[in-house]
């Protein structure tokens, strides 16, 4: 496959970099741009193999600018229903690499598709998160339910949330809130039982109650 190589953009890499707390350059590429960008790239990746895939995904995670960490979870993404069990253990190391929220609710996503696919093995995939020491991980526990709807398991649920409710990180009490307000679209009953049975943060309580 071609290298993929975004055009470098001073003027729109500063703002860029800014908003996420200047934690990362940027090449300076807005996102409808990247898309078009990128488009082709990530089509012929289905051509690929599973490991030319994740060796891929790896390489271009390295690279400085935050637009090709975008780029690799993208690949992962588009690529997420051929994985493995084992492949999404592996990509447990990139997941750590360069955390912030943009990523780590990418990475989320991916998570979650692939348990979309495999139900069965939702529980496998939550504990490798639950426990870890690392709270970015433990906000894509509690937050890899998102959009199952009819098909969460509320004592998983239950679980990361009140192993995590006295936690102060904020990127924890709003995925909290995150999870319980997202869930209470289609369950609103269990929420509020939740809600009321359970003393959480009042952020959490707050996001969870939106549509309540």
């Amino acid at each position: 496959m071609e290298e993929l190589i975004f055009p470098r953009n001073e003027e729109q890499a500063v703002p860029m970099a800014k908003y996420m707390k200047n934690h990362f350059p940027f090449a300076g590429v807005p996102k409808p741009e990247r898309a078009r960008l990128q488009k082709k790239f990530l089509v012929q990746s289905k051509q690929l193999e599973v490991t030319e895939v994740l060796s891929l995904a790896k390489k271009y995670y390295q690279k400085a600018e935050r637009e090709y960490q975008y780029v690799a979870i993208e690949l992962i993404q588009l690529n997420v229903r051929r994985l493995a069990f084992s492949d999404l253990v592996m990509l447990l190391s990139l997941v750590q690499e360069k955390e912030w929220w943009d990523s780590i609710d990418s990475w989320r996503k991916v998570y979650t598709t692939w348990c979309k696919a495999h139900p069965d093995q939702l529980e496998q995939v939550f504990n490798l998160f639950i426990q870890q020491e690392d709270f970015w991980l433990r906000r894509i526990a509690i937050t890899l339910q998102l959009g199952l709807k009819e098909k969460v398991n509320q004592s998983l649920l239950k679980k990361a949330i009140l192993q995590d409710r006295e936690t102060t990180e904020f990127f924890i009490q709003k995925g909290i809130g995150w999870a319980l307000r997202d869930y209470s679209k289609t369950n609103p009953g269990w929420v509020k039982d939740l809600l009321e049975q359970e003393a959480l943060s009042k952020l959490a309580e707050r996001e969870a109650s939106k549509y309540l």
